[in-house]
């Protein structure tokens, strides 16, 4: 892969990048000035593009470097550091980008004849545009599925998103909401995390433009892992709501007509209760004539970027949380049954995978010496791989891989063919491990199961 490709595929540009390339000269002087604060703070780029502030600390991040030099807060640090001649770290960066896009369209590899759209240079004008629309305030707005579609994804697997949030920061962009907390047919919009020009360069990102859950940090931050709440179908997917004036005939056909088993009541943007099959029969149980008020029963909401795992208590106690949207507006509904459904859908290729794994250390413990082992997968000794316990699926296809631990196997097998496979289920693997929120294709548990029948029969 030339180097044009690497900048455009999942790389983050560095300031060693601009260094490399002759956009920046070692020693160049940077500075960082804050008008409404009265500030102004220096640095220069030093070896290994590390940008060294005026105390000495070395920075490999512009943005970290920024917020070391404050003391606090949040900064985009590549539109925050300028040269003397008032370009800023991200005009570089764009320059970088845009000349490493003009040689990979110029030299486009067999795989990307033809097929524009997915290839790094149509890829980076994409972005391009979609940086262009949110500077001027008209944020381009698409579905989770068609924004990954622009890397030819059809999931949210662990690396997939890893280069995404890799593209995007080298654009200064980000989505509202973000996309990995959402529903995969949630809308989202690209918005930049640059400042407002009447912020400047050297002030506070406001909250339109750069969220905590999407800190401009140009950095390798490992991405979170879990489901969160917006993961759901039913957490961003508007909610029926009744008045407090409203009368139990409103909400009852409301409820039935929609198949739903409670009601928030809402009044403008706040949120008064809800109602639900339960509290109106205890409150017209309690007085026959109760009016609908005695039956608005508190109700528990969380925003949509919160932890699924950590509503657990709240459902339990509630039996459903209301969600809020990035606008903090009431979005959406969860359920018990909807949390079930969630975990449930995960929990069969879980139980998979960890059979396919005991299958495979069985046998590997059975065909093989542990100093064979190591001396594929830890040959310096650096993993510390002291028994067959320590081993990955990702060791197991090593091991399988080298033609003469395969020979011993003694299996009429084509070892090409199933080392493909076992690498296709390490992936599936990897996505389950960082809770991908998207549906497995419908040949996953099927390519798990024939797996784990193949070694039954021939590991024996």
């Amino acid at each position: 892969m030339g180097r044009e490709s690497y900048l455009l595929e999942g790389r983050r540009v560095t300031v060693g990048d601009l260094l490399e390339a002759g956009y920046l000269k070692l020693g160049a002087k940077l500075k960082f000035e804050r008008p409404r604060m009265g500030e102004k703070h220096h640095a220069e780029v030093a070896t290994n593009g590390k940008v060294r502030l005026s105390d000495g600390q070395l920075f490999r991040s512009p943005s970290r470097a920024a917020i070391a030099a404050v003391g606090g807060g949040s900064f985009d640090g590549w539109h925050a550091w300028t040269l003397d001649d008032g370009r800023t770290l991200d005009q570089l960066r764009q320059q970088l980008l845009d000349e490493a896009a003009k040689q990979a369209a110029e030299t486009p590899s067999e795989a990307e004849v033809g097929n524009e759209l997915f290839t790094p240079a149509g890829r980076h004008a994409q972005l391009k545009r979609a940086r262009e629309l949110a500077d001027a305030g008209m944020p381009q707005t698409l579905t989770v599925r068609e924004f990954v579609g622009w890397w030819g994804a059809l999931r949210r697997g662990y690396l997939i998103t890893k280069q995404i949030e890799a593209e995007l920061a080298n654009h200064s962009l980000t989505t509202l909401p973000s996309f990995e907390k959402v529903h995969f047919d949630s809308t989202v919009q690209l918005i930049t995390t640059a400042p407002s020009e009447e912020g400047g360069a050297g002030e506070d990102a406001s909250p339109s433009q750069l969220t905590a859950e999407n800190p401009a940090l140009d950095d390798e931050d490992e991405p979170e892992t879990g489901l969160t709440v917006g993961n759901l179908p039913s957490a961003l997917s508007e909610v029926v709501s009744v008045p407090p004036d409203a009368t139990y005939e409103q909400a009852i056909t409301l409820m039935v007509i929609n198949d739903y088993s409670q009601l928030p009541v809402i009044s403008g943007r706040n949120l008064r209760g809800a109602v639900s099959w339960k509290s109106i029969a205890r409150a017209r149980h309690a007085k026959p004539d109760a009016g609908f008020s005695d039956a608005i029963v508190p109700a528990h909401e969380v925003p949509y970027g919160h932890d699924l795992i950590d509503i657990l208590p709240a459902l339990a106690e509630f039996e459903f949380v209301l969600v809020r949207d990035q606008t903090q507006k009431i979005a959406g509904i969860v359920t018990a049954s909807d949390v079930a459904a969630a975990y449930g859908s995960l929990a069969s290729p879980f139980f998979l995978i960890g059979e396919l794994d005991q299958r495979l250390r069985r046998i590997i413990m059975r065909k093989f010496e542990l100093t064979e082992v190591q001396d594929q997968c830890d040959r310096q000794g650096q993993r510390g791989i002291s028994s067959f316990d320590d081993l990955s699926i990702g060791d197991y296809q090593r091991v399988l891989e080298n033609p003469t631990l395969w020979e011993k196997l003694g299996w009429p097998l084509d070892r090409t063919v199933f080392g493909k496979r076992l690498g296709e289920i390490r992936v599936i693997r990897n996505d389950l491990m960082h809770f991908n929120p998207d549906p497995l294709p419908d040949d996953t548990i099927q390519k798990i199961r024939n797996m784990i029948n193949l070694l039954r029969e021939y590991g024996a």
